[in-house]
């Protein structure tokens, strides 16, 4: 990340990369805002010189293909009580049978991040179709018991 960002101050762009995730379907790096094309351009530099992969194989980096996508925080990576790593189906699950989320149109399975190699939190990435949703917070309950990073 540092030499991704490096780069890219180089180039005076305000884009900052937050998040790399590298396994066998790819590549996915997050930047704070929308990648321009000489971001594009470092960014592909950065992946053919740096990366353990084959030249050959690293595609032109694109952004996101939907107009629309959520990002999710503060979620355990490995669910404590059966030990085992979160799914992207268990995240289309939750989805599907949280009223929030009712006229949510997926674009592609959810895209789960581990924070750090020693953290236990993950990001998930969800890319929606165009639909137009409003997520809002509520206000505190404490009357209803909530794993205590909620209430941040």
């Amino acid at each position: 990340m540092a030499s991704i960002n490096h780069a890219l101050k180089t180039i005076k762009s305000n884009t900052i990369a937050n998040f790399i995730h590298i396994d066998s379907k790819g590549i996915v790096i997050t930047t704070n805002n929308i990648s321009s094309g000489s971001d594009l351009q470092e960014i592909e530099k950065y992946a053919k010189n740096s990366l353990p992969s084959d030249v050959e194989n690293v595609s032109l980096p694109r952004l996101l293909q939907s107009k629309s996508y959520l990002k999710i925080i503060g979620i355990l990576y490995i669910r404590k009580k059966i030990n085992n790593q979160i799914s992207s189906d268990d995240i289309e699950n939750v989805l599907k049978n949280n009223h929030l989320f009712n006229d949510i149109v997926l674009v592609s399975k959810p895209c789960i991040i581990k924070v750090s190699p020693k953290s236990n939190m993950a990001i998930i990435w969800i890319n929606i179709s165009s639909f137009i949703t409003t997520v809002r917070s509520a206000n505190m309950n404490p009357g209803i018991l909530q794993y205590k990073n909620c209430w941040k």
